[in-house]
C-alpha cells in the first residue's frame, strides 16, 4: 500500500476544520507520550506521528477522515493511551485523531437505562456519573483512567466480567465514522436485533482498524444496595485455583473472583506503602458479592466461607466496611503499577484459558519462569479466567531480554492455545502480539480477518500495521 505523508496543504486543511490552533499539534508542539502506550512493549519502537488532531465532534472526524482517505494518509486513534500492546501507535507516517476532548456524556435515559457518552470519556467519570445517579456500569476495567472508547475498541473485560461480562455486553450502539468518512449509526437504545449482520459487535474489540467510535450508548443497570467482599487465604496456589470452578457452579452468584499471589500484593504494598489485610500466604481469591438485600448477601457470603474452608482454604476475611473495600480493591488495582515499579523494564502476557486449567496454567507459569531465568509475577481475574503474567527484565541485560521474551511469550501463548484459551483476554493484539496471532489462528482464520478488513478499509490507512495485516503485507 502506497501512502502519503502529509503535507502543508494537508495541515491547512486540517487546521481550518478543527478551527483552533491549539487543537493541531506537528512538530515539536508534539509530547513524546504520543509515542507509546502504557508500558514498553518488546519490539515495538516509538515513532512520532506527523500531526496530532485533538478532535471535538463527530463532524470533524468526518472530515478529516474524507481528506485521509482521499489522500492515503494512514491514520492513528488514540485515547488515554492506557494499552499494553502498541495498539494506539504509528508504525508509518501518520496522522494521529486524540479524542480525549471529546468527553461528554450526553443522556441518562431513564426509561431505556442507556447512557449516552463521547469515547473521550474516563471510565472512571463514568462509572461515577453512573452511580451517582442510581445505576451500575457494570464493566470494571483494571485502568479507571482508559477512555470509554478504548474500553469498546478492546473490548475490555475486568473484575465484574464473572456476573456482568466484558465490554460487549454492556454496548447497545455506537456512532461511527468510516475510513472515507461516512457517518453511520450501528445498533441504539433496542435491546435485541437480528437484523443482518451484527456490524455493531464488529467494531467492538476491532482496535481502531475498522472505523472511529464517536459516540456510544452504554446498557446500565439499577445500582445494587449493597456490595460485600471477601479476602481468602490459601497455604497453595493449587488448592487455590481448584477452588475458581467449584465457585462458579456453587449456589451462588459472585460479583468478581480475583486472583491475588503474595509477590504481587507485596509489590502493590510497597508502591502504595499501604498494608493489604493479609500477605503471609502464597495464594488468595479476592472475592465479591453484589445485590438488594445486605442480610441476603451476608448469608450467602457465610455459605460460602464454610464451603471454602472445608475445601481447603485458610480462612475467609469479611471485607464489609466501604473504608476496608475501598482499600482491599484499590491495593487489587494498584497490582499493575506495583510490578511496574519493581522492575527495570517489563512486558506483558494477557491470556485467557479455562476456569478448570487454571491450575495447570499457573505450573506452566513457573516452568517458564525456570527455563527463561526470568521473574514472571501473575495475577488475574481467575473468575473468567483471564491472567495478567508481566514479564520482568529486571537484571538481565538489554541484549539478552527481547530474546528472552519472546521465548517466554511463546511458551506462555502456546500452552493456552492447547488448554483451549487465548493468547489475549482483554488487552488486545495491536502490534506487540501480532506475531502470535498469526502463529495460532491459522491462515484460513487471518484470511477472513483481512477480507473483514478490506472491506470496511480497503486503502488500509486506519491503524496501519495492526491485528491482522502485518506491515510487510500492506506496503
Amino acid at each position: 500500500m502506497s501512502y502519503k505523508k502529509m503535507d502543508k496543504s494537508d495541515l491547512e486543511y486540517f487546521q481550518s476544520v478543527l478551527n483552533d490552533p491549539g487543537r493541531v499539534l506537528y512538530g515539536n508542539a508534539i509530547n513524546p507520550d504520543y509515542c507509546h502506550d502504557e508500558i514498553d512493549c518488546v519490539g515495538v519502537e516509538e515513532r512520532f506521528p506527523d500531526a496530532v488532531l485533538r478532535v471535538r465532534t463527530t463532524e470533524e472526524v468526518s472530515a478529516v477522515m474524507a481528506r485521509c482517505y482521499a489522500e492515503n494518509i494512514p491514520v492513528v486513534v488514540r485515547g488515554a493511551g492506557t494499552g499494553l500492546v502498541g495498539g494506539a501507535m504509528p508504525l508509518v507516517d501518520s496522522v494521529m485523531l486524540d479524542t480525549t476532548l471529546m468527553n461528554k456524556i450526553l443522556e441518562l435515559d431513564r426509561e431505556n437505562l442507556t447512557l449516552t457518552v463521547q469515547p473521550g470519556v474516563l471510565y472512571q467519570d463514568c462509572a461515577a456519573y453512573a452511580e451517582e445517579n442510581g445505576y451500575l456500569y457494570c464493566p470494571d476495567p483494571g485502568s479507571k483512567t482508559s477512555t470509554i472508547g478504548g474500553n469498546v475498541v478492546t473490548n475490555a473485560g475486568g473484575m465484574r466480567a464473572v456476573k456482568y461480562g466484558c465490554t460487549r455486553e454492556s454496548v447497545r450502539g455506537v456512532t461511527v465514522v468510516t475510513p472515507d468518512g461516512k457517518i453511520m449509526k450501528l445498533g441504539g437504545k433496542i435491546v435485541k436485533d437480528a437484523t443482518g449482520y451484527a456490524l455493531k459487535d464488529l467494531i467492538i474489540g476491532s482496535e481502531g482498524t475498522l472505523a472511529i467510535v464517536t459516540e456510544i450508548i452504554l446498557k446500565v443497570l439499577p445500582l445494587p444496595k449493597c456490595t460485600i467482599s471477601a479476602l481468602v487465604p490459601f497455604g497453595d496456589i493449587d488448592t487455590a485455583m481448584e477452588m475458581v470452578p467449584k465457585l462458579i457452579t456453587y449456589d451462588t452468584a459472585p460479583t468478581a473472583i480475583e486472583y491475588c499471589s503474595k509477590e504481587c500484593i507485596n509489590c502493590a504494598e510497597k508502591y502504595l506503602d499501604k498494608s493489604f489485610p493479609s500477605n503471609e500466604y502464597p495464594a488468595y481469591l479476592l472475592l465479591s458479592y453484589d445485590g438488594k438485600d445486605e442480610a441476603a448477601i451476608l448469608d450467602e457470603i457465610q455459605k460460602v466461607a464454610e464451603y471454602m474452608i472445608e475445601l481447603g482454604a485458610e480462612d475467609v476475611l469479611l471485607i464489609d466496611s466501604p473504608a476496608r473495600y475501598k482499600s482491599v480493591w484499590g491495593t487489587r488495582s494498584a497490582f499493575l503499577e506495583g510490578i511496574q515499579a519493581s522492575t527495570s523494564r517489563m512486558d506483558e502476557c494477557d491470556v485467557v484459558v479455562p476456569r478448570s486449567r487454571i491450575a495447570d496454567y499457573l505450573r506452566v507459569i513457573g516452568a517458564v519462569s525456570e527455563e527463561t531465568g526470568m521473574r514472571l509475577p501473575c495475577f488475574g481475574h481467575a473468575g473468567d479466567g483471564n491472567l495478567h503474567i508481566y514479564l520482568c527484565k529486571d537484571e538481565i541485560p538489554d541484549k539478552a531480554f527481547p530474546e528472552l521474551a519472546r521465548k517466554a511469550f511463546c511458551r506462555l501463548y502456546d500452552a493456552a492455545y492447547e488448554m483451549g484459551g487465548k493468547i489475549s483476554g482483554e488487552h488486545g493484539i495491536g502490534f506487540a502480539k501480532l506475531e502470535y496471532l498469526h502463529r495460532e489462528a491459522g491462515d484460513y482464520e487471518m484470511e477472513l480477518m483481512k477480507r473483514i478488513k478490506l472491506a470496511w478499509d480497503p486503502k488500509l490507512i486506519l491503524n496501519p500495521g495492526k491485528v491482522c495485516f502485518r506491515q510487510s503485507e500492506a506496503e
